[in-house]
């Protein structure tokens, strides 16, 4: 049995100075990526401790109101700290290359492929991060005038849910009733470019030159107001439903159900494959939410859905997906978020790689040196530390973006 041979930026396959070279140029490519990881507990990659690893949680000290007497010491304190623990996992992607494109191509591919694998790794573990953020308890809708993501609304002449000074004030407010901590001088949002275009437009926003050394930037800043400095991503969350058929994004009711059913006959035409995605998604008729228990596939005219309760329909009234705003309209996540709020593995010390193999690496595997490759692996985890810490504000925006 042959052994296979894998040479890596840490092989001697490649000079040192290369090796430092393409791994310096994989994490450069990823690191302005990684917006959300910005504001997080750092912590190494633990070696040989196993799969997880400690974030630290440091509980505050009491009020000191007893009063010294002279020449006594008193006793000294202790520190309070709790651990949250995580579970790290891993992940990687490569490109293969030929013989032929390696030796006769103009460019220099390992460069170019480095470059996109560092794209790629950084939008990669950026997500994970993002993530773990959106799932946090402690949402704002708005200003708060909405209880629930569904209610929100834009695009109409009634009243827009768009992200608001006020709402950022409102959630710096509990920022501070939770005293939590500032990061530097202020609290810090990441906000999506849809977002950022309607809050900017109060005369209040405070462009980041006018407040910031370059030197002293985060990644993605573009502004300041009420006190919160904001980072802009187009990674920023978005809560969009997906179309509920694959040639409509809403579909309609065919015949109303004036005393309620669980089943809405549809307008449109559903494919098997249409039908088993609707099922356990979320639907908005009127003004209720219904879960799709399931669905019959059809013609134009005979498919149908069944609902997990009885709804009072009519004809031709609209069925929009649920998971978003009202009328299925884009949600977007702004985050809010003081020190400590939560921690993430570094990209560097082993949280990401720098893989190449050249021609030839893999034995026999590869009799004839026809392939080599390069690629990344990351180690990787993201832990929400303190709730209390982060909010999340979801508007609408004057535009309706696509989910990512």
């Amino acid at each position: 049995m042959s052994q296979r041979i894998v040479n890596t930026t840490a092989s001697d396959g490649l000079s040192a100075e290369m090796r430092v070279f393409y791994s310096d140029y994989l994490i450069d490519n990823a690191q302005p990526k990684l917006v959300h990881d910005q504001f997080g507990q750092k912590h190494p990659i633990p070696k040989n401790g196993g799969k997880t690893i400690q974030f630290r949680r440091y509980s505050p000290l009491p009020k000191a109101l007893t009063p010294l007497v002279e020449g006594i010491t008193p006793d000294g304190q202790k520190l309070n700290v709790s651990t949250v623990e995580a579970t790290v996992r891993q992940y990687g992607r490569y490109i293969e290359m030929s013989d032929m494109l390696i030796l006769t191509a103009i460019d220099n591919n390992i460069v170019q492929a480095t470059k996109l694998l560092g794209n790629q790794a950084g939008s990669t573990l950026d997500t994970i991060t993002r993530e773990v953020l959106n799932g946090g308890t402690n949402v704002q809708y708005g200003q708060g005038e909405v209880s629930s993501r569904d209610m929100l609304t834009g695009g109409n002449e009634e009243g827009n849910n768009y992200l608001t000074v006020d709402a950022v004030r409102r959630a710096a407010r509990y920022l501070k009733t939770q005293n939590a901590e500032r990061i530097g001088d202020s609290y810090v949002a990441i906000i999506h470019p849809d977002v950022a275009y309607d809050l900017m437009n109060d005369p209040m926003w405070q462009n980041v030159k006018t407040y910031c050394d370059p030197k002293d930037m985060y990644e993605g800043e573009i502004g300041k107001i009420a006190g919160v400095r904001f980072v802009e991503t187009t990674e920023a969350k978005i809560f969009r439903g997906a179309d509920l058929s694959e040639g409509a994004r809403n579909l309609t009711v065919k015949t109303a159900a004036s005393s309620g059913s669980t089943r809405a006959d549809i307008n449109e035409a559903l494919t098997e494959a249409d039908a088993e995605a609707l099922k356990d998604r979320f639907v908005l008729i009127g003004d209720g939410k219904y879960k799709v228990v399931s669905a019959a596939a059809g013609e134009a005219g005979s498919a149908h859905i069944e609902l997990d309760r009885q709804a009072v329909t009519s004809q031709g009234q609209v069925i929009y997906p649920g998971e978003g705003g009202a009328m299925g309209r884009s949600v977007y996540s702004t985050l809010i978020l003081g020190e400590n709020a939560y921690g993430v593995t570094e990209i560097e010390g082993g949280g990401l790689r720098h893989i190449v193999k050249q021609l030839g690496s893999s034995g026999t595997a590869d009799p004839l040196d026809q392939r080599g490759s390069c690629g990344w692996k990351a180690i990787r985890t993201a832990e929400r530390l303190v709730e209390s810490f982060m909010v999340r504000i979801e508007t609408c925006s004057t535009f309706d973006g696509e989910a990512n």
